[in-house]
């Protein structure tokens, strides 16, 4: 009874000091992981939660393995304007210095009248998000969208 009670108590120790194993080949330098996601709402809850699995997938990966992608279109172009949560674009911007890019939709924009003076500077446009989603499946890039509703 005792000896069970102690390995539980342990339990959770090896859970949080578990080493990641990464699948082969293993991600490096010049042949990173290379992750999509795709940003369609600007829901301040799911962009933060989205914003943060980011940070935390950027932690596990060693420096220069992992390219991180977020493609925003529909309402999640919202999400890259200057006047969205101060908060969060703080964290795009942080997330943008680490190397992640944000590619916003051109369409979307024209459908809104937004032009690119609207949004946070360093953004990338491709004239369709969803299509560049697409092409960057196809050109081998992961998707996987941390929060969807």
């Amino acid at each position: 009874m005792y000896l069970r009670s102690f390995f539980l108590l342990l339990l959770p120790l090896f859970l949080l000091g578990a080493e990641m194993h990464f699948s082969d080949p293993k991600p490096t330098f010049d042949h990173p992981r290379k992750w999509l996601i795709r940003l369609n709402t600007a829901d301040k809850h799911v962009v933060d939660h989205t914003l943060g699995a980011i940070y935390n997938v950027l932690k596990i990966y060693p420096s220069d393995s992992l390219e991180v992608c977020v493609v925003a279109y529909s309402s999640g172009m919202r999400a890259l304007k200057k006047d969205y949560d101060p908060k969060l674009l703080s964290k795009i911007k942080s997330l943008m210095d680490y190397g992640v890019e944000f590619v916003g939709c051109l369409n979307t924009m024209q459908t809104m009248h937004w032009k690119k003076s609207d949004f946070i500077d360093g953004l990338e446009f491709v004239q369709a998000g969803i299509a560049e989603v697409i092409e960057r499946k196809v050109a081998g890039w992961i998707e996987v969208t941390p929060y969807d509703q």
